[in-house]
C-alpha cells in the first residue's frame, strides 16, 4: 500500500541523500521530492535521473567526492536542512574473516562509514550556525546480527556507524540539531533481487525458494518478506520531518522482526 505524500510537508526543505540512484536511496530521493523538497544526490555515474533533482558525479567513498557533493550543495542549493545518508553495501568475499584484506576493509570502512562522517563533518556546521537541521543515518541489522561468511567488514563498519551515531546525537541535540539512525533488514531492492537469483542459479529450484531460502540465511523476516524501498524511505522522511521534532538520538529498526530480541 502507497502512502500519498502531503506535497508540502518540505515545502523550503533542501534535502541531501547520499547514495541516491538507485534502491532505497533513489525511493528516499522520490519521497522528498514527493514532500516538495529541493534534493541533491551523488553517484560514480548517473543513469536514468529524475526531474528536479541536482545530481553530482562524484566517489563518496573519497574524501575528494565528499568535498565535491558538499561544495555543490552548498553553492547550488545555499545550504542543507536535511541530511539523509543512505549509503551502503558490502563486495567482500564469502570466506570469512581471514579474506579480509586490507585493503578490502578500508574499501568497506569508506563506504558504510567514512563516506556519512565527512559528508557530516562538512555539512553539519552550517546547520549549527543555523540553529537547526536533521540528520539519519542508515545502518542495518547485520550491525547486531553479522553473517559471519559474508558480512563480518560491512557489519563492523555499519556497527560503527551506529555507535558515530550516538556520540554526535549528545553533541549535537544542544545545538537543535536532531541526530537519529534507520535500521533496515532486507529490503526489495534490485540488488536483493539479484541476490536471490544468484542463489536460485547455484541451488536449482524456483525464484521462491531462492527468496526463502535467502530469508532463512539472514536470520528469518516474520512477515514473510522484505521491505520494499518506498516503506523504509517514509520511516527516514518521518523522522527528517517536522513530526518527529522530539525524535533524538534514536534508532528505529525496521526489518519484519529478524532481530529477535528487544
Amino acid at each position: 500500500m502507497s502512502i500519498k505524500a502531503d506535497p508540502s510537508e518540505f515545502a523550503g526543505k533542501r534535502v541531501l541523500v547520499s547514495g541516491g540512484t538507485k534502491g532505497l536511496g533513489r525511493a528516499t530521493v522520490e519521497r522528498f521530492l514527493a514532500g516538495g523538497a529541493r534534493v541533491i544526490t551523488a553517484a560514480r555515474a548517473i543513469k536514468d535521473p529524475i526531474k528536479g533533482v541536482e545530481y553530482i558525479a562524484a566517489d563518496l567513498t573519497t574524501a575528494e567526492g565528499g568535498e565535491t557533493l558538499a561544495t555543490a550543495a552548498l553553492e547550488r542549493l545555499g545550504g542543507i536542512d536535511i541530511l539523509a545518508h543512505v549509503i551502503g553495501g558490502s563486495a567482500m568475499p564469502p570466506d570469512g574473516f581471514a579474506a579480509l584484506t586490507d585493503d578490502i576493509w578500508l574499501s568497506e570502512l569508506n563506504l558504510n562509514l567514512l563516506a556519512t562522517v565527512r559528508l557530516d563533518r562538512l555539512l553539519i556546521p552550517q546547520m549549527i550556525d543555523r540553529g537547526s537541521g536533521a540528520v539519519v543515518h542508515v545502518t542495518s541489522t547485520q550491525s547486531v546480527l553479522p553473517l559471519p561468511e559474508s558480512t563480518t567488514a560491512y557489519a563492523a563498519a555499519k556497527a560503527a556507524l551506529r555507535t558515530f551515531s550516538k556520540s554526535i546525537s549528545k553533541e549535537l541535540g544542544p545545538k537543535s540539531v536532531r541526530v537519529n539512525v534507520v535500521c533496515p533488514g532486507w529490503i526489495m531492492t534490485e540488488g536483493a533481487v539479484d541476490v536471490a537469483k544468484r542463489m536460485q542459479a547455484s541451488n536449482g529450484g524456483t525464484y521462491e525458494e531462492a527468496r526463502q531460502a535467502v530469508m532463512t540465511w539472514i536470520g528469518g523476516i516474520p512477515i514473510g518478506r522484505a521491505a520494499e524501498p518506498s516503506q523504509v524511505a517514509e520511516l527516514i522522511a518521518f523522522l527528517s520531518s517536522d513530526r518527529a521534532a522530539a525524535i533524538h538520538g534514536a534508532e528505529f529498526v525496521i526489518d519484519g522482526g529478524t532481530i529477535p530480541t528487544v
